[in-house]
């Protein structure tokens, strides 16, 4: 196990009726900027609840940071909170509304910088508070310190670190009226978010392995319950629960990352407006295709372990596991080659040309080039 730090400041509340501990948990007297995504908040009953705990507290709504965060949105929200003065964030929604308030409240604090700039820079050295109020378990924001932000008039999309959110209130109520879609992409990224940190190098951590497989065979597990009845609470308690844990920085303490998968996913997203969990699922089975002598090691643990594969020869237990967690996102709905949404040869040579020009290397062995993704990008159409 390799050395590391672990601190997470993040206050997790959980559960039904927390959204009214709202009223307790925003310092008193913050002049406050209420983030919000578009209408869903008002149909299931959140902003409601939000503006009840929020009575007589001195506040001002910013609407409209969409599906993948732009820095284009972000610069409108900016001028407001600098406008208003605001000293303290919340931000009501998914992990998008969340992740563009990251980016707010750090560009908040460095006035006089872009806030493309912060995003290029990839950490911002300061930011004002803010939490959260989450509504749809997927990108785990609630409790890490990253966000991925997108830029449309050049169609990219890259992550950037700041600092953590004060609180985060995650209530499995408001997951109920959720469309099957938002679920079915929620699922994904969470399980490509534990791929990520899992499926590297083998025999690091025993502790880390288990508590990430885990998490992949609930997984396994809930999508057809919640598939069954998304009114489940303890179904989507869990579900949601999962979401955060995934990537709180728990599962990762003293283990090789990769996280190639979700870069190339981003280039997708940037380039089509493909859901990143969508992108995921086109994407990680092809990964782990190409790859699949570089993670042969744990491979072969991830079939024995998640999905209880233990005859045949080492090449067929592999063949059948990325088979089997293809099938998996197929069983979610989700389109797992590039032909079924409508990308060809074009978008993977200019993925391809982006990374070789930005000189980059994913992956846990830094070697997810541009021409690498290039075969990845090949094996997943």
């Amino acid at each position: 196990m390799k050395n590391f730090e672990y601190h997470n400041p993040t206050r997790l509340v959980f559960g039904k009726g927390q959204i009214a501990k709202l009223a307790g948990l925003v310092p008193a007297g913050a002049k406050i900027m209420v983030t919000f995504g578009g209408g869903s908040v008002r149909r299931n009953g959140v902003y409601d609840q939000v503006a009840q705990a929020l009575e007589g507290r001195d506040y001002v709504e910013f609407w409209g940071i969409e599906p993948n965060p732009s820095v284009e949105t972000v610069r409108e929200a900016v001028a407001l909170g600098r406008e208003y003065g605001v000293d303290f964030l919340l931000a009501v929604g998914g992990g998008s509304v969340l992740d563009g308030t990251k980016l707010i409240a750090s560009a908040l604090a460095m006035p006089g910088i872009d806030p493309w700039e912060i995003v290029l820079s990839g950490q911002a050295r300061a930011a004002i508070p803010y939490a959260s109020v989450m509504t749809l378990p997927a990108t785990g924001s609630e409790m890490n310190n990253g966000a991925v932000i997108s830029r449309r008039e050049t169609r990219e999309k890259y992550p950037f670190y700041s600092r953590y959110p004060e609180f985060s209130i995650l209530d499995p109520e408001v997951t109920y009226t959720l469309p099957p879609e938002q679920i079915a992409n929620g699922v994904t990224d969470v399980y490509a978010h534990i791929l990520e940190q899992y499926m590297t190098v083998p025999g690091q951590s025993r502790l880390m392995d288990r508590w990430a497989e885990g998490m992949l065979m609930e997984l396994v597990e809930l999508a057809p319950k919640i598939r069954a009845n998304p009114h489940d609470y303890d179904v989507m308690a869990d579900f949601m629960l999962v979401a955060a844990m995934a990537l709180n920085d728990m599962i990762r303490m003293g283990v090789t990352e990769d996280w190639s998968t979700h870069m190339i996913g981003h280039e997708l997203t940037a380039l089509h407006g493909i859901a990143h969990g969508a992108s995921l699922a086109i994407v990680f089975p092809a990964t782990l295709r190409v790859l699949r002598d570089q993670k042969r090691g744990k491979l072969l643990q991830y079939a024995e372990r998640v999905w209880h594969i233990t005859e045949g020869g080492e090449d067929a237990r592999i063949d059948e596991a990325i088979a089997r967690t293809e099938a998996f996102f197929r069983s979610l709905g989700q389109k797992t080659r590039l032909a079924e949404a409508g990308i060809g040869d074009e978008t993977i040579e200019v993925i391809a040309e982006r990374f070789n020009k930005a000189g980059v290397a994913y992956g846990e062995g830094r070697n997810v080039t541009g021409d690498v993704a290039r075969q990845i990008l090949q094996a997943a159409k």
